[in-house]
């Protein structure tokens, strides 16, 4: 079952084919690839193969894949990707990730997407962690997770392969009891 989700400034529609040409433009920029370990996707064919799990698990009982195309709320502009994978019911836990248009950063969106994923991950899925890793060198992104309220919990080091580079990655999480 499709799940959308809002914010104040914007709107999360869970992602159908027709969203797949945005999904292959936001990829496609250098910007937004610089600490991605996916890489810039040579054709929509192979946007649509990356994202087909999430858009085959919205038929699931039970989810563990989300991935929404955001879209501001003013005017309906498309401005990035908000994903969502959720562990076995054992552990309850859940993994945030997100990509915005380079003209879209600076202005909180990624804060506000972040804290909403976290309140739908403890208040609609129950969930007792919410986690993401980011690239090191990535400050912008440091910022976004440790504004939304995660704590930095350690450094795997050279965990992400990013254009035939091994890459740090810090890990945060915020639990279920931490303060939002």
């Amino acid at each position: 079952m499709s799940q959308e989700l809002e914010t104040t400034r914007l709107l999360l529609k869970e992602i159908t084919e027709d969203h797949l040409p945005l999904f292959f433009e936001l990829h496609s920029y250098p910007e937004v690839d610089r600490f991605n370990t996916m890489g810039i996707p040579s054709d929509l064919q192979t946007t649509r193969q990356i994202l087909l799990p999430a858009m085959e698990d919205q038929l699931q009982e039970m989810r563990s894949k989300y991935c929404w195309a955001v879209f501001r709320k003013e005017d309906h502009a498309f401005i990035g990707e908000l994903g969502f994978s959720v562990s076995s019911s054992k552990y309850r836990r859940g993994e945030v990730h997100y990509l915005l248009i380079p003209d879209h950063w600076g202005k909180g969106y990624a804060t506000e997407l972040v804290k909403r994923i976290i309140a739908f991950g403890f208040d609609h899925l129950h969930l007792h962690r919410v986690e993401a890793g980011v690239a090191t060198e990535n400050v912008a992104s440091l910022r976004v997770l440790e504004k939304a309220g995660m704590t930095r919990e350690g450094c795997h080091r050279q965990i992400l392969p990013i254009r035939g580079h091994w890459v740090d990655n810090y890990h945060y999480a915020i639990l279920e009891s931490d303060p939002r």
